[in-house]
C-alpha cells in the first residue's frame, strides 16, 4: 500500500455540496477509493449487487448485495475488492440534513454506520436513491427545497433501521443524558487537538466536570478524559499507518509540543511505542 505525507482528504466536487449516482467497479470515484481516504463530507453507498470489501481503520469488512453503509467524514477507510459488486452513491454536506436528520445520524454515529437490508428496506433505499438521480431531468438543476426533505428521509430511515437492531439489550436513557453525550462526543472530534482536558468541554457544555464525566460514563462506559484519548490515539494510529509523517510531526498535528510526552502517552496507552506500532501494522499482511 503506498504511504502519504498525509492522508488523502476527498472532497465534495459538485458545485451544490451533493452529488448521487450509480457505481460499479469501474466507476472512477471507487478506482480512487482503492487507497486509503478520508473525506470532507458524508457519504453512503448501497450495495446492491457483488460484494464489496471495505477497511474502515483497521477493520476489514466484506459487505454483500443488501448492505446500506453511512461513512462520517474525516473516518479512513479504503476499498480493498470489488467482487463483481454495483450499486448506488450519495454523497453530501451535513447542511443538506434538516437538524432533526443530523441529530439522530450524530446520536447513532460512532464510526461508520452498516445496515444489512431486507427486501421491503432496500426497495425503499433504491427508490429514494432513483427519485434523487431523476431530479436532474425533472428540474434541470439542483433543488435544495426538494433534496433537502428526500435526503433527510433517507438517512432519518437508516438511523431507525439502525437503531431497531440494536435496541436489544440496550440500556435507555433520558435525552437530555444522550443529547449531552453527543455535543460532547462531537466537540471532542472537533477540538481534540487543542483541548485534551475534560474541564474544557465541560465549561463549553454548561455543565460540571462531575456531571460531564456521570453523563459520559453512563452513556459510553469511558470517562471523558478516555473518550477524549480514544480520539487522540484513534488518529495517531491512523498516522502512523496511512501517511510517512515523523513521530514528531504526528505528535504536532495532535497538539503536542512535547514529542517524549506523546511517546510516553501512547505507549502506556497501547503497550507499544509509536514506531513499534508503525513497523507491527506494516508487517502485517492482512493490512496491506
Amino acid at each position: 500500500m503506498p504511504k502519504r505525507d498525509s492522508i488523502l482528504v476527498n472532497s465534495m466536487d459538485s458545485s451544490s455540496s451533493m452529488a448521487v449516482g450509480i457505481w460499479d467497479g469501474s466507476t472512477t470515484g471507487i478506482l480512487k477509493a482503492l487507497n486509503p481516504h478520508r473525506h470532507d463530507h458524508y457519504t453512503c453507498m448501497l450495495v446492491e449487487a457483488g460484494q464489496l470489501e471495505v477497511l474502515f481503520d483497521f477493520e476489514q469488512l466484506i459487505m454483500p448485495a443488501g448492505t446500506l453503509f453511512v461513512c462520517p467524514p474525516h473516518q479512513v477507510h479504503q476499498i480493498t475488492t470489488v467482487l463483481g459488486a454495483s450499486g448506488y452513491y450519495i454523497s453530501f454536506e451535513g447542511h443538506h440534513m434538516t437538524r432533526s436528520a443530523k441529530d439522530m445520524l450524530d446520536a447513532s454515529l460512532n464510526e461508520t454506520l452498516i445496515l444489512s437490508l431486507s427486501a421491503p428496506e432496500q426497495q425503499w433505499f433504491t427508490s429514494i436513491l432513483h427519485a434523487f438521480i431523476n431530479l436532474d431531468s425533472i428540474n434541470y438543476s439542483a433543488n435544495k427545497e426538494v433534496q433537502q426533505p428526500l435526503l433527510s428521509a433517507f438517512i432519518t430511515q437508516a438511523v431507525i433501521c439502525h437503531d431497531r437492531r440494536s435496541a436489544a439489550g440496550s440500556i435507555s436513557h433520558s435525552p437530555r443524558v444522550i443529547s449531552i453525550a453527543n455535543e460532547f462526543r462531537n466537540l471532542v472530534k472537533r477540538d481534540y487537538r487543542s483541548l485534551k482536558r475534560p474541564a474544557a468541554y465541560a465549561q463549553q457544555l454548561n455543565i460540571s466536570v462531575a456531571h460531564l464525566n456521570d453523563v459520559v460514563k453512563m452513556v459510553t462506559g469511558l470517562s471523558a478524559s478516555a473518550l477524549i484519548q480514544k480520539e487522540i490515539l484513534s488518529e495517531a494510529q491512523r498516522l502512523l499507518y496511512y501517511s510517512q509523517l515523523s513521530i514528531k510531526e504526528i505528535a504536532v498535528q495532535l497538539g503536542y509540543k512535547d514529542t517524549k510526552y506523546f511517546i510516553r502517552l501512547f505507549t502506556k496507552k497501547t503497550e507499544l511505542s509509536p514506531g513499534d506500532y508503525r513497523k507491527t501494522l506494516r508487517s502485517n499482511p492482512d493490512l496491506d
